[in-house]
């Protein structure tokens, strides 16, 4: 069965495919080949695999290249489109800004009163920190480029403007926040001495009828009203601060003893040591460690020649072992007046100054005054 099939495909290529002979004549010789039925069906498959495989790499070149086409056109078209967004977000902008800009201004002309309304209000809130230790270098404005059009000279103030109420507020806190660590560091409540300052007209106002009274608008008079806030609260701590026996009652000497249970220098026994001892040279200038009324000047048991001061709200201060005086009851000093010189008078071992600090007839340790009177000046 199988020989009959392939005698069947052999007769069937040798009808196709019949014998053929080639001649070739060259250099005078002529050759003859035989091309029989099966080389000419070999031949003719692969050259049939050949065209197949031309038509088919060609079919593919075309569709890829039509497809890269394509993408090409769809990225350009993607591109287009961000570009033709890109255009319409910025002229939003720019018709908002001016929208913006017409709303708020107008014209020139209102646009000028604006900055000089707000400068105004500036004014009234920088004149309140006249005065106030490093208040002035730190709330200085910037200068403005002349150079500039007119219209951005304005908006450039104005944003001076901006970072100036910022600039004050930021100084009024912070000095607030030293002056409270201040407080802290002489065990005192910085929320009882707060809100003892003169303050200013413009804190804790209400937004609305502060905008109206300063003719600015609410956003720029809430910053006015924060800063004044915080401005009051400095205030109220700094003017108590200066009532505070912060001060230091002597120059170049040296604490001794402190605060505090300790031996009696004389019968060495366990006693209470209500003040600090500051050892140095014979007359010794003593001053003031803050402002106040002298109550008494005189001698009492124990401390020989003393000078008492009244500060106020229940600060005393108390300088004894004193050579002299230069000062008499009654007389009002200022902070850092002299008012004795040291010496070796009453129950002493030797040349010092005993210093104490009173508040409502209790005694304090003078060393947290002095550590918060140090902190005070350095800050």
């Amino acid at each position: 069965m199988r020989k009959t099939s392939f005698a069947s495909l052999s007769d069937w290529i040798g009808d196709i495919f019949p014998e053929r002979y080639l001649y070739i004549r060259s250099g005078g010789e002529t050759r003859g080949y035989v091309l029989s039925p099966a080389k000419q069906f070999i031949f003719a498959i692969f050259a049939s695999a050949a065209m197949t495989w031309l038509v088919v790499s060609t079919g593919f070149t075309l569709f890829f290249a039509a497809a890269q086409g394509s993408a090409a056109e769809a990225q350009m078209k993607m591109m287009k489109a961000q570009s033709e967004r890109w255009i319409a977000d910025r002229q939003a902008r720019l018709d908002l800004a001016t929208q913006q800009a017409n709303a708020n201004s107008g014209s020139l002309e209102d646009l000028a009163q604006t900055v000089e309304k707000r400068h105004a209000a500036l004014a009234t809130i920088l004149k309140d920190f006249k005065g106030i230790p490093g208040a002035a270098a730190a709330l200085s404005p910037a200068p403005v480029d002349d150079s500039l059009p007119p219209v951005e000279r304005i908006y450039s103030v104005r944003a001076e403007q901006e970072r100036m109420v910022t600039r004050a507020e930021v100084f009024a806190k912070s000095r607030a926040e030293k002056l409270r660590l201040a407080f802290r560091l002489a065990g005192l409540n910085p929320q009882a001495f707060a809100g003892s300052g003169d303050g200013t007209p413009l804190a804790h106002k209400d937004v609305k009828t502060l905008a109206t009274m300063l003719g600015v608008d609410e956003d720029f008079a809430e910053r006015i009203s924060n800063a004044a806030t915080d401005l009051s609260d400095m205030r109220g701590l700094e003017n108590s601060s200066e009532h505070i026996p912060f001060g230091r009652p002597t120059v170049g000497t040296r604490e001794t003893s402190g605060f505090g249970v300790r031996f009696d220098p004389f019968n060495h026994a366990p006693r209470f040591h209500e003040g600090q001892d500051f050892a140095g040279a014979y007359l010794t200038p003593i001053y003031a460690t803050a402002p106040g009324v002298v109550s008494y000047v005189g001698i009492r048991t124990g401390y020989g020649n003393v000078v008492e001061i009244d500060h106020g709200n229940g600060f005393k201060t108390r300088y004894a072992h004193l050579a002299s005086y230069s000062v008499h009851a009654g007389q009002r000093v200022a902070l850092d007046q002299r008012i004795a010189s040291m010496g070796n008078t009453g129950r002493s071992t030797g040349t010092h100054l005993h210093y104490e600090v009173w508040i409502a007839g209790r005694p304090q340790n003078p060393a947290r005054f002095l550590k918060a009177g140090d902190y005070v000046q350095q800050n």
